[in-house]
């Protein structure tokens, strides 16, 4: 047990999860602007904006991550030059986040969008009649009903955004979960299940609250009827 626990401090499996929780929280943000805005465009009343947001949606839902992770590496930055920070290893952790959150906005907007499906079509057109334009009534009346009938999809966005953030090894960032571990087990294979279970405990650490949190949240806000 204590050479195990030398082990996990010689590699900075603390310093690991806390890299992936900074790329969870960070391609949130990100995914939840991004997903608003293109969830708006997906009820919007012009045509042109709905099919932007619906091939945007269709199309990056159906990319793998690491496609996405890959190209932004790979032709973004190497081909086009386009850098993101000076600093060499924070450019590659703003690719990781902008991936994180270009794929997952895609299901935010759904999510948001399926919690539009709950607000009563009437108070839209109630808006219209008193003479709110679109983006008004959004903003004031469907967006924040929304949002409170889309946590818990949300909340499972958020939980797959956690794990996918592993992925940022395809974007060469350094020292995440995956990374961390696959090194762990290439140099010290006698404690390849000790330090399996240790990394998949620690998600699962991760993982729980927040199922919890967004169904407490679900229940707490859920508009009633």
């Amino acid at each position: 047990m204590t050479e195990l626990l030398d082990l996990l401090r010689q590699y900075d499996v603390l310093g690991a999860f806390w890299l992936n929780i900074q790329l969870t929280f960070w391609g949130a943000l990100l995914a939840l602007v991004i997903g608003t805005v293109l969830a708006v465009m997906r009820i919007s009343p012009l045509a042109s904006l709905r099919w932007a947001g619906t091939v945007y949606v269709d199309i990056v839902r159906n990319t793998p991550l690491t496609v996405i992770m890959t190209f932004l590496v790979l032709a973004v930055w190497t081909q086009l030059g386009v850098s993101l920070s000076t600093n060499f290893t924070q450019n590659f952790f703003n690719f990781a986040v902008v991936g994180l959150g270009v794929y997952h906005a895609a299901f935010v907007c759904e999510a948001i969008r399926s919690g539009v499906n709950t607000v009563p079509v009437g108070q839209a057109e109630a808006a219209r009649a008193i003479g709110l334009p679109f983006l008004a009534t959004a903003r004031m009346i469907v967006l924040p009903q929304a949002f409170r009938g889309s946590i818990a999809p949300l909340g499972n966005t958020l939980i797959a955004l956690l794990k996918n953030s592993t992925v940022a090894a395809a974007a060469s960032v350094a020292n995440e979960t995956a990374g961390t571990m696959k090194t762990m087990v290439e140099f010290r294979p006698d404690y390849l299940w000790p330090v399996f279970f240790t990394f998949a405990i620690g998600f699962v650490i991760l993982v729980i609250p927040i199922g919890l949190a967004t169904t407490w949240l679900s229940n707490k806000l859920a508009v009633k009827r």
